[in-house]
């Protein structure tokens, strides 16, 4: 079945970074586009990046544009989010996801995540 592991999460200091890992199985990578989504508490989840299954375009959220860079390795069935200048409105839990026309993918489930805490 579809599996989605998340990690890299940590407690962090405003301007500090932070690089996320998710590893996937159970479907063939290489041909999904991927996404990172977030969800703080009390509010609903939101994209915060995707990258075409290639990896030659990739799209971010206005909130993150020019801090976050999303990443792939297709060999290793891995996507990636390089977080720089975090602030702590980025507080949140993070999910990796693949997307199908714009959406989550109908075959796959969300992971456990992984948090992430900007605080100082």
């Amino acid at each position: 079945q579809v599996q989605l592991v998340e990690s890299g999460g940590a407690l962090v200091q405003p301007g500090g970074s932070l690089r996320l890992s998710c590893v996937a199985s159970g479907f063939i990578f290489r041909i999904y586009a991927m996404s990172w989504y977030r969800q703080a508490p009390g509010k609903e989840r939101e994209l915060v990046a995707r990258i075409s299954n290639t990896g030659g375009t990739t799209g971010y959220a206005d909130s993150v544009n020019g801090r976050f860079t999303i990443s792939r390795d297709n060999a290793k069935n891995m996507v990636y989010l390089q977080m720089n200048s975090l602030k702590p409105e980025d507080t949140a839990v993070y999910y990796c996801i693949p997307i199908v026309g714009g959406h989550p993918a109908p075959f796959a489930s969300w992971g456990q995540g992984t948090q992430v805490t900007v605080s100082s």
